[in-house]
Formats: structure tokens, C-alpha cells, sequence
């Protein structure tokens, strides 16, 4: 059942609202007869394995009309083959970003026709943030890449410095060679990597690596001296100007930060406009729509 609100501009302030808009509520119930595959959703949901929930919603679909989707494999029909196959198409695409919204189709999944609505229910893990370097700056970046919504892992080859002590807002606390760990963790194109060690010998076999990963945002704390002896050090380990051009680096935006918190807020900044493809200036010299799809979507 889809169910639509909304007020108009004019009528907004009388209600003690700042500006109108229209929202649609889409409400299906859970378990039982209606929904029988919920216990394969709820497995995923309990193991961290990604899952989205492909329902038709209005004209063209017989109650209920559901797919469930994996990153590899499926379950149930929408009604033919080649709608199930476009939708798993873009399901996969949208719980990869671990994002929920609506596609529309032809009665065959035609992607130019849009007489069939379905809604992508994303269920998906948190993205991962890696922090490499147990710094005071590390705390930090920790302490708001959790506030973001991240599941934060600080690594550090020193476990004197690395310690859910000194890092309580990390989700995980590693004693290992940053580029040892890294090789065996998973990482996906949701994934953001903070090199802050400063340090040639866990930066350079670190960020040889990461540059070389699916993540979709590697980042590198240092001056600008250091990011050219860095770059000249990685180009020497092989990697390509294409490689070196994902490298954010000095990490951050040039927001003037100095303390840990204040450089936490500057990689923050970077990461959603990164994300979201902001300008990185003021709202206030911009034109245009404030909100806008994820960049590269």
C-alpha cells in the first residue's frame, strides 16, 4: 500500500512548518502468509549478508508480486524473466550504495517504459571506515566516522598505541601492519580508508595496495612536501598516474582545521562531498538544487 502527505508552500507556515513538500509512504506487512520469505531476510539481516526487497507496488503486479535479492542469487518472481532480471540488475546497484528507493519498468523490464513501479527495499551492513595509525587524529576520526553511520576499524602495528582504551568509538581495534590487514579485509566500493600514520614505511605498502582496492575513497594525512616525496615513493612501487589520481591527499577539505577534532570534521566534510559530489564551497555562493543524487550514480 503506497499512501501519499503533503501541504503546499503557502499553507506550511500556518502549521509550523519552514516549507511544504510531498512524501510517499510505502507500507507492507511482515511475516506470516503475506510475506513467507521473511525468515530468509531475517537470516541475512543476522549474518551481515547484504539483501534488498523487490516489491511491485500498484497497476500491473498481482498481491504480493516480491523478489529478494543477494549480491549473488535470488529468490522469488515479479511476474516475468526479464523484468526479474532488470530489477536484480538494479537492486544490486542500490545495496551496493546501501541506499532504498524506487525503479520503474515496462511489463518486461523495459527500462525506457514505466508502467510497472517497484520499490528496493536496501538491506545492507554499515559501510566500513579503516583508520590506519593509532594518532590522536585517529581518535577523533573515529569518534565521526561512527557518528556518520560507519563501522570503524583503527589498525596500527603497534599495540602500545592501538587499544579499545584509546579508541572507544571504534567498532574494532587491530595490532597488525596496516597493509597485512588490509590485504585481508574485505573491501567494497562502499569502503573509505584513512591513512593517517605518516609514516613511508606503513604508507607506502599500505597505500600500494589501497590505491589498488574497490574502496571508494582512500585518503592520506600529510603536508605537501610529504604527499610529493609519498607520491614519488609510490610511483617507484609501480602504481599508475590513474591509480595515484584516487589518492585524496592531503586528506580533508580546507576548512583552516589545526586540532584532531577540527581535522576529523575537515575529513568528514571530504567524505560527504565525495559521496554526495558537493562543491566543497559555500552553499552560499552556489546555485542550483542543495540536495542531489550520490556522484557517479
Amino acid at each position: 500500500m503506497v499512501e501519499a502527505y503533503g501541504i503546499a508552500d503557502e499553507d506550511a507556515f500556518a502549521t509550523g512548518l519552514t516549507c511544504g513538500g510531498r512524501l510517499q509512504v510505502f507500507v507492507q506487512p511482515m511475516g506470516g502468509e503475506y510475506f513467507p520469505e521473511f525468515a530468509e531476510v531475517a537470516a541475512a539481516v543476522d549474518r551481515d549478508v547484504p539483501v534488498a526487497i523487490a516489491t511491485g507496488i500498484g497497476a500491473g503486479f498481482t498481491s504480493p508480486a516480491r523478489r529478494l535479492v543477494w549480491p549473488a542469487g535470488a529468490l522469488g518472481s515479479l511476474g516475468c524473466p526479464e523484468l526479474d532480471a532488470a530489477v536484480d540488475d538494479d537492486a544490486r546497484g542500490l545495496l551496493a550504495q546501501g541506499v532504498s528507493g524506487t525503479r520503474e519498468y515496462g511489463p518486461r523490464g523495459e527500462r525506457v517504459l514505466t508502467e510497472r513501479t517497484v520499490f528496493v527495499h536496501s538491506l545492507a551492513a554499515p559501510p566500513r571506515m579503516l583508520i590506519f595509525g593509532a594518532i590522536d587524529f585517529a581518535a577523533a576520526a573515529a569518534r565521526i566516522g561512527r557518528f556518520l553511520g560507519y563501522r570503524v576499524t583503527v589498525c596500527d602495528a603497534r599495540a602500545r598505541f592501538a587499544s579499545h582504551k584509546r579508541f572507544p568509538d571504534a567498532d574494532e581495534v587491530v595490532v597488525d601492519w596496516p597493509h597485512r590487514y588490509l590485504a585481508r579485509t574485505e573491501v567494497d566500493d562502499r569502503t573509505v580508508i584513512c591513512v593517517l600514520t605518516h609514516d613511508a614505511k606503513f604508507d607506502v605498502p599500505l597505500l600500494t595496495l589501497a590505491l589498488r582496492t574497490r574502496a571508494g575513497y582512500v585518503g592520506a594525512m600529510g603536508s605537501r612536501r610529504t604527499h610529493v616525496d609519498r607520491l614519488a615513493q609510490l610511483r617507484k612501487a609501480g602504481l599508475t598516474e590513474r591509480e595515484l589520481g584516487r589518492l585524496h591527499s592531503p586528506i580533508g577539505l580546507d576548512l583552516g582545521a589545526r586540532t584532531p577534532e577540527k581535522t576529523a570534521v575537515s575529513i568528514a566534510a571530504e567524505l560527504v562531498q565525495h559521496r554526495w559530489g558537493g562543491t566543497g564551497r559555500s552553499l552560499m555562493t552556489t546555485d542550483g538544487p542543495i540536495h542531489r543524487a550520490a556522484a557517479g550514480h
